[in-house]
Order: structure tokens, then sequence, then C-alpha cells
């Protein structure tokens, strides 16, 4: 099959275009009929016929196509430029193509001369002008003129960036760069990829970060650690039953302490926190912090929404809302309360439901049973005695 690509069983719209000049917009509708591949328009007039089995995508100018089980290659205006010999092919792409003929892999070039040989086991895609090869079970890295830079001989081989590639040999993980020179000298149970310039390791159950000269920047000392982002990376110990969290920057400090049951992803430079009671996951609190560690509010609302212009928050059994500073904006004093839109967002006082603005002034009034939907468009679905219909920000009943 058209492997290691992202084909298509069958062509795009955008393939369509190439061959016939129309707009990428056009819609059709592609089926099999009696061994052939009819292109239709959206009213199913058949524009086109074409009789391979399966056409791929345009890259480097250049589309596989299969024919009686063979695989070669199209131009944009539907001649073969490459033969159909081929048992499997991977796309073009920088003007290389991966090629599979009795058995072996190699690659060709867009005129269809093959400038690796092919004797491969297995290939894969050009990146950063390197791809990975198999062979006899094993695996390294060529070059664009079919030179080995990473020698054919290790388990796994993944080339990240920066000229750093991740190998496996004998059950052992380490960096190589791309003349083969070990980077890190210590054999890793496990290791990440580069981000914000370090990695992840593994060593014993223990988690810290390396640079890409192998350097341990941070101690292997914790429990758990996920790869840095902007600056930051959360970690984790474990003490007794639980698992603890807190952020360090890139240098290793702790700009938390490793105090948090749960640290959330950071979303606009604010991070969701939970703290455990003493009865444990079922007496949790939650709080909000920046990337700086700073508690943004203290940790002990019961829940706290994502932000809509500001954040429903709710505290024993009352709601309210705060804004990215933590400050209460609307006191908690509803009984439930949902997400801002359209400027409004639907509170419930004495049974009730009624909606404010984000000074927390009412401005349609608490006498409806319940609300359906949010404001959208200006209008909003609220129920009364049992029966649902539109409302606009004015509180006006819409037909």
């Amino acid at each position: 099959m058209y492997r290691k690509s992202i084909f298509i069983l069958i062509i795009f719209t955008f393939a369509i275009s190439l061959f016939y000049g129309q707009d990428n917009n056009v819609n059709s509708i592609k089926k099999y009929r009696n061994g052939k591949l009819e292109i239709m328009d959206k009213n199913g007039k058949i524009i086109a016929t074409y009789k391979y089995e399966k056409i791929g995508d345009f890259f480097d100018g250049l589309a596989g196509v299969k024919l009686d089980g063979k695989w070669g290659f199209i131009d944009t205006v539907g001649r073969v430029v490459i033969p159909i010999k081929y048992d499997d092919v991977i796309i073009f792409w920088n003007g290389l193509a991966g090629v599979k003929l009795d058995g072996k892999w190699g690659f060709i070039d867009t005129a269809g001369r093959v400038v690796i040989p092919i004797k491969y086991d297995d290939v894969f895609g050009f990146n950063d002008g390197v791809a990975e090869v198999k062979l006899d079970g094993k695996r390294g890295l060529i070059d664009k003129t079919g030179k080995v830079v990473i020698p054919i001989k290790y388990d796994e081989v993944k080339y990240l960036k920066d000229g750093v590639v991740k190998v496996k040999l004998n059950g052992e993980l380490f960096y190589v760069d791309k003349t083969d020179k070990e980077i890190t000298s210590i054999k890793y149970d496990y290791i990440g990829e580069f981000c914000d310039g370090l990695a992840v390791v593994r060593l014993n159950g223990k988690y810290g970060f390396i640079d890409k000269t192998g350097k341990e920047v941070v101690p292997l000392k914790y429990k758990g650690a996920d790869s840095f982002t902007e600056g930051v990376a959360k970690v984790d110990l474990l003490d007794g039953e639980y698992r603890f969290y807190g952020l360090i920057d890139k240098t290793g400090k702790e700009i938390t302490p490793i105090k948090y049951n749960s640290i959330g992803k950071f979303y606009k430079g604010l991070a969701e926190v939970q703290v455990y009671g003493e009865h444990g996951a079922i007496d949790v609190k939650y709080g909000l912090i920046d990337k700086t560690g700073k508690e943004i509010t203290p940790i002990k609302y019961n829940s706290i929404g994502e932000f809509y212009g500001l954040a429903v928050v709710r505290l024993n059994g009352k709601y309210g809302f705060i804004d990215k500073t933590g400050k209460e904006v609307v006191p908690l004093k509803y009984d439930d309360a949902s997400w801002f839109s359209d400027g409004l967002a639907p509170v419930k006082l004495n049974d009730k439901y009624g909606f404010i603005d984000e000074v927390g002034k009412v401005v349609i009034p608490f006498e409806y049973d319940d609300v359906s939907s949010s404001f959208n468009k200006g209008v909003a679905i609220v129920g009364l005695r049992g029966e649902y219909f539109y409302i606009d920000k004015n509180g006006n009943r819409v037909d």
C-alpha cells in the first residue's frame, strides 16, 4: 500500500484542481465503478475517470498511482513520468521518494533515477537531510547521497532535531550526534525529546533533566517529570500513598514547593492546583498559580471553571466569579452559575434563574425555571413552567 505518508485511498480535491484547473473549494464525489475511479461534481455528473486503483496527493509535483498492484508516479497533467513497476512507494519530499522493489527499499529522484540503492529492508522519509533505514534487523541513518551517517547497528533510531539522535542498543537508551559520537555517557532507562533545550531522563526509577551536551542539569531525584514548556517543568515526589507536585525552572530551582496533589496545564499563564484535605481526595481544594509559582487565589475553592472573561468558582455550595488576578468580582452568593457568553452569565438564586453582566449587575431578572443554553448571537434558551423558548439580551421573548 501507499504507506508512511499522508496519502488517502483516493485523490483529494486539491489533486482534482491540479488536474483540471478548478478551484480548490470545488465539491466532488469519488466512487469506484467497474474497476475505475470516477470523479463527480456535487450534482453527480462525472467530470473525470481514471483507470488507477488508487491515486495519492501531489508532492514535488508528482502523485503516486496504483495499477494492477504496482505503483508509479504521474505529473499534474496525468502523464506517467515514473513507470508503474514498484511494489510500494513513499511520497516525494524535497526531491526524493522511497520505492520498494522485490522486497527491498531505496530512493529515487523526480526523474525516476535511483539515487540511493534499492537494498534496504525498510526506509523512512527524510527529515533535516537524514532518513532512517533498516537492514538485517538493525537501524541507522543515511543522508541524501546515500552515505551512512549513523551506523546501521542500533535497535532503534530516532532523529530529533538540531543534530541530536536518540538510539537504543541492547536495551539501553542514549543520545548521539550526527557523527555517531555519544552525547550521554550514562545509559538511561528512558530519554524524552528535547524541549526548551532540556530532555527528561530516567535511571533506576528517578527522573531528572540533561542538556544537549549530556550534562545533568537537574539531578535525577524525582519520581516523575514532564517536559519543559516556556522555561517551566512539572515534577513530583512520592510521600506515603500520595504524589506531590511542584514546578522547577531550567536550573533545577523549585519555583513552587512540592506540595500540590495536582497541577494542571498552564493556559494563558495560569494553572489549576489541587490540595487534598484531611479526608484525602474526597476533600480536595482548588486554586490557581502563575508560572512564577505565585498563588493567584487561595487554595480554598471546591471547583474553578475555565476563564471566559471571568471564571466560575464554587465554595460551600455557593457560586461566584473571579478575574485573572484572583479577585472575586462577583460575590459567591448564587446557587448555580455558568460561564459568560456574549457578556452575560446565567445564575440561580432562590430557585430561579436570571442573567448578570461581568460586574455582577442583574440584567435579566430571576424569573426562569431553567436555562438550557447561554447567550449565543444575542439569544439564549430558557425554561418557564415547562415551556422552553428564546429570549434576547433584554429579556424579551423571541418567537
